[in-house]
């Protein structure tokens, strides 16, 4: 009886498993370790989809050196590019490359609305680890094969979620809840943020984006990729809704 009892648990533990995302895994020592991806996922978690990065080190120990301005301020950053259309969060259609990002830059506040460290100002948090969907394009100028976040010239008037944050780029603020626990990195996003979607295909990347000297298009581009989960930038993470 206690062997089949036994046997079952495991079988169940065994299925629920595999109804999961089982992600990507990545070789280790391509980066330095707060940035050495080894697995990156996503899975459902009650009414939210959480986004998982694992490292070989601690996760978010790393952070950018400040340079007092705003012009060539360094943005460091775990990233999962997904398949989703940029308009599932609130951008125009088919827009770019939808990101979802965990990023950290002491030289300048992107979340107006937000008041991450609580000390009553909303404009100095931006050193804070904060997540950011970003659409992310090709441009040679960021260097050959180079991509930066989309920029939004002057005069343009595009569809722009709620939780934009101002910055002439597609970026959008939302706030959601993530943590950085030793060597995992998380976001959670609730389904109905990204409009309940029945599947898509992801990867993970570390990076550095850089803010440029000059201000103007491109304003951030990818400065350094550390890490990429699939190798070659393939999504070949895929969440579907109906094996969760």
């Amino acid at each position: 009886m206690k062997r089949t009892l036994a046997f079952t648990l495991t079988l169940l533990a065994t299925q629920a498993w595999a109804h999961e995302s089982p992600g990507i895994t990545s070789a280790k020592g391509n980066a330095e370790a707060a940035f050495d991806l080894v697995h990156t996922r996503v899975y459902k978690q009650g009414d939210n989809l959480v986004f998982e990065q694992l490292v070989d080190g601690k996760a978010g120990s790393r952070l950018p050196t400040a340079k007092g301005a705003f012009a060539g301020a360094e943005v460091y950053s775990y990233v999962w590019p997904t398949s989703l259309d940029s308009s599932s969060v609130g951008f125009d259609a088919k827009a770019g490359i939808l990101a979802l990002a965990l990023t950290s830059h002491p030289d300048f506040d992107d979340t107006p609305k937000l008041d991450e460290n609580r000390d009553g100002k909303a404009d100095n948090d931006g050193g804070l680890w904060h997540s950011h969907w970003v659409v992310l394009s090709k441009d040679e100028s960021c260097g050959p094969g180079g991509l930066k976040v989309r920029d939004i010239p002057e005069g343009a008037k595009p569809t722009l979620p709620a939780t934009w944050p101002g910055a002439p780029i597609y970026i959008d603020s939302p706030g959601y809840d993530l943590s950085l626990d030793k060597n995992a990195a998380r976001i959670s996003v609730p389904l109905a943020a990204v409009g309940f979607p029945q599947g898509f295909n992801y990867d993970g990347v570390t990076a550095a984006l850089k803010i440029n000297a000059d201000l103007h298009n491109p304003l951030l581009c990818v400065s350094s990729v550390w890490d990429v989960s699939s190798g070659d930038l393939s999504l070949p993470g895929r969440w579907t809704l109906n094996k969760q």
